[in-house]
């Protein structure tokens, strides 16, 4: 059975969801062919595999953390269909599952800004208006993502939903960073380019454990090996390089590594075997 929760030190981590999407299977590999990736997730008719839109709730001694908003309501119902989008339950009914109100979040951390990240960021509260889903919490955003998406490139545009993003900075909500950056004294944020440029993951450190989010550089426990690199990276060789770097601190020092799109784990470890990388589930 996976494993939903944790606690690193302590500090309580719990594992939850917005539901689960598709995307192309041939995009989600990159230039791995479909006989090796397939055989961890097999594809369906339209050559899509099935994807988890996972988040974190971390609960320190001082705050609440949300990593990562899923997708919330910011698809039309054309793209919930293209996307064959499941959300029930959602991330909200998950959070109340667990005894969280929205506006018992002081803290939201988005790796960065496509919107099956960030959009249950804001909800809609009237015709062509949002507000922040979370009206307490600041999210924590690099600042030079937040640039980017504002005007992004004709490559990834459609990956960029304004209403998902600019009502944060309209309501307040909004707190950029540059670089490393400390939420709390144990949970930072730390950017990982290769997905984007300005990619951010997220590590928690309490009485000599790790946990470290690993966001888009690696969503799944397939993309563990170096190979297994998204189309949509926008600096694929810079992936490869910190996904090594960070396993092999990872395995050094026996870091729990979480996943931003498994549809059947959240957590699990690394380990090398015949100067491989692999996926060990808790």
């Amino acid at each position: 059975m996976s494993v939903t929760s944790l606690k690193i030190g302590s500090i309580k981590i719990v594992g939850l969801r917005d539901g689960y999407f598709c995307l192309d299977g041939g995009a989600m590999f990159g230039v791995v062919p479909k006989v090796l990736w397939a055989k961890f997730f097999p594809a369906d008719d339209q050559n899509r595999i099935r994807l988890g839109l996972n988040s974190l709730l971390i609960q320190t001694a001082t705050a609440n953390i949300l990593v990562e908003t899923g997708i919330g309501d910011s698809l039309s119902d054309k793209h919930q269909k293209y996307y064959s989008l499941e959300r029930e339950p959602d991330l909200l009914a998950n959070l109340e599952a667990v005894g969280i109100k929205p506006e018992d979040i002081d803290f939201v951390i988005n790796t960065h800004l496509h919107f099956d990240h960030c959009g249950g960021n804001t909800q809609r509260v009237g015709e062509n208006k949002y507000l922040p889903t979370f009206p307490r919490a600041k999210y924590i955003i690099q600042r030079g993502e937040y640039n980017y998406a504002l005007a992004p490139s004709l490559r990834d545009k459609v990956s960029y939903l304004e209403m998902t993003f600019k009502p944060l900075a309209e309501q307040g909500n909004l707190q950029l960073v540059e670089g490393r950056y400390f939420v709390t004294p144990e949970v930072e944020v730390i950017p990982v380019p290769g997905h984007t440029r300005h990619h951010q993951c997220v590590k928690v450190q309490k009485g000599g454990q790790v946990l470290f989010f690993l966001g888009d550089l690696v969503p799944t426990r397939a993309h563990v090996g170096l190979s297994y690199v998204m189309s949509y990276d926008l600096y694929p060789l810079e992936t490869i390089t910190n996904k090594q770097e960070i396993f092999e601190k990872g395995i050094e020092e026996d870091w729990i590594f979480a996943f931003n799109h498994d549809p059947d784990y959240y957590f699990g470890k690394i380990y090398k075997e015949n100067q491989r990388f692999h996926f060990r589930p808790l």
